[in-house]
């Protein structure tokens, strides 16, 4: 079975490069989600059920079920779709993205799902202000990153979030949910989401929880780290 690793916004799948290129196993597929430097199917919605409904498509083109794993935006999906469709899914992992009711969007999240606020800060992330921003933030690569954040981008994260003002209460799996072996990464300096919001997630899933000294991308900050324990979940499952 695949590993498949999930990018989140604003990043592509060239973000994996750190994890993929550590990792002893070949299967590793790193899919673009629609709209991330990729092209966006005739009526795609660009909403958060859109994105679960077409990641769910790609896995069951897949004949047994996969790791899967997801970084922020791509740990809420990972969740989503290990906590919906467990047949699709032999372990999973999430880092710095993920809900339980403790859950709360960080600001700047709240601006973008603001109409006329959000669309004039997306007119704001100049190439040069967006790898400025990426880097205050601690991105692994701030210049590939902002290089791949075309208009296609930035509509779609709107309307990604807009569909995903009451995410936590609408995808927060119930306590008791059985899922699939899990693990939870979190940095222990993400601006965005804080590591409460980690453990309370890992608390919901049973699953085991390391926090790195990291920000939000930490898992690409700390890749020799992240690496073992991922494939150590991989050998036990």
């Amino acid at each position: 079975m695949p590993a498949v690793l999930v990018h989140g916004v604003p990043d592509t799948a060239e973000l994996w490069e750190p994890i993929r290129s550590r990792l002893t196993r070949l299967d590793v597929v790193c899919p673009r989600l629609p709209g991330f430097a990729s092209p966006l199917p005739d009526g795609f919605a660009c909403t958060k059920e859109a994105y679960a409904d077409w990641l769910i498509r790609q896995l069951e083109g897949v004949d047994e079920p996969v790791d899967l794993v997801g970084h922020d935006w791509g740990g809420l999906l990972t969740q989503r779709i290990a906590t919906t469709r467990p047949d699709l899914v032999r372990t999973w992992a999430v880092a710095d993205g993920a809900v339980s009711p403790t859950f709360r969007w960080h600001e700047l999240a709240t601006q973008w799902q603001t109409p006329d606020t959000g669309e004039q800060i997306m007119d704001l992330m100049t190439p040069d202000a967006l790898v400025a921003a990426l880097r205050d933030a601690r991105h692994p690569d701030p210049e590939g990153a902002a290089s791949r954040a075309d208009d296609t981008m930035k509509r779609a994260v709107l309307a990604l979030y807009r569909s995903a003002v009451d995410v936590g209460p609408e995808w927060s799996p119930p306590p008791d949910r059985a899922t699939p072996p899990a693990q939870v990464f979190w940095g222990a300096h993400d601006p965005y989401a804080p590591p409460a919001f980690g453990r309370a997630v890992a608390e919901l899933a049973g699953a085991p929880y390391l926090e790195l000294d990291a920000g939000h991308w930490g898992i690409f900050e700390r890749p020799d780290e992240v690496v073992p324990v991922l494939e150590q979940l991989w050998a036990d499952s």
